[in-house]
């Protein structure tokens, strides 16, 4: 790799982490930059996989506060994440690299999209609660108990696992979705759980690949050293910067990158 690659792949994975800890979706920028390198479909996701794997770690330390009241939901939830990330990962290695060759334009192209409405999906699932808050007795002050995890959200997790482990980009947003629409919590104590079942996807596919797949090394050193550093920029910053602005440099890279793909 020339010097200008190394410090574009830096640059890439330190933006990814930012990004994954307050929007989601960093893949986005850091697939498009390896496969922009001459890396196959399958390597690129591969690496990309494993170096932010440690960006996922990170924004969970840095969540940590957001996740200290919600520990009965950590089993069930994950472990739906833990079986899910790995099937999707066996998935990937267990078909043809030209059948994920031939989705991967589709799938970035639905991750930019999911970013791009992710502000009116939160908008619907706070229009959902105010529907269904129920209304306070006389003289007594709003309150609603939290809801427990139930049987449906558990499967809706391991269903965003499976993408999850299988390519990756946007599940933070389709498990953030999931859990806003299961759960009554605050966004942000919603956003450190999605990170922390995020950060389980991508550790056992991180493993598993790191095991048994075909891995350009450097590159993962590259983005795991810069997303590390990102992540805990972005758990620092989510509670004060407007994600407006990420979230429209996110969609832009994703769509630019998904056609380009396609066209090829």
């Amino acid at each position: 790799m020339t010097a200008f690659e190394i410090v574009l792949v830096l640059a890439a994975g330190l933006a990814a982490g930012t990004l994954n800890t307050v929007v989601g979706s960093g893949s986005l920028l850091t697939f498009p930059v390896l496969v922009a390198l001459g890396h196959p479909p399958v390597v690129a996701n591969v690496s990309n996989t494993i170096g932010l794997a440690p960006g996922s770690l990170s924004a969970v330390y840095g969540c940590r506060r957001e996740l200290a009241a919600q520990r009965h939901r950590l089993l069930p939830l994950g472990a739906a994440a833990v079986l899910g990330g790995l099937s999707g990962a066996l998935l990937l290695l267990a078909l043809p690299a030209d059948t994920f060759g031939a989705v991967v334009p589709a799938l970035v192209l639905l991750a930019a999209l999911l970013m791009a409405l992710q502000p009116r999906l939160t908008r619907l699932v706070a229009d959902r609660r105010a529907r269904h808050a129920p209304a306070p007795a006389p003289g007594t002050l709003a309150t609603r108990p939290p809801r427990t995890t139930g049987r449906a959200l558990p499967a809706a997790v391991l269903a965003v696992s499976v993408y999850g482990g299988y390519f990756g980009a946007a599940q933070g947003v389709l498990l953030l979705a999931a859990l806003a629409i299961a759960l009554d919590d605050d966004l942000r104590q919603l956003n450190g759980l999605k990170n922390l079942l995020q950060a389980l996807v991508n550790l056992i596919a991180a493993v598993l690949f790191a095991l048994t797949a075909d891995v350009a090394w450097l590159p993962v050193a590259l983005i795991a050293a810069g997303s590390v550093p990102g992540a805990l920029l972005g758990a620092a910053l989510g509670r004060r910067v407007s994600p407006a602005v990420l979230r429209a440099v996110v969609v832009t890279v994703g769509t630019v990158a998904g056609v380009t793909l396609l066209m090829r």
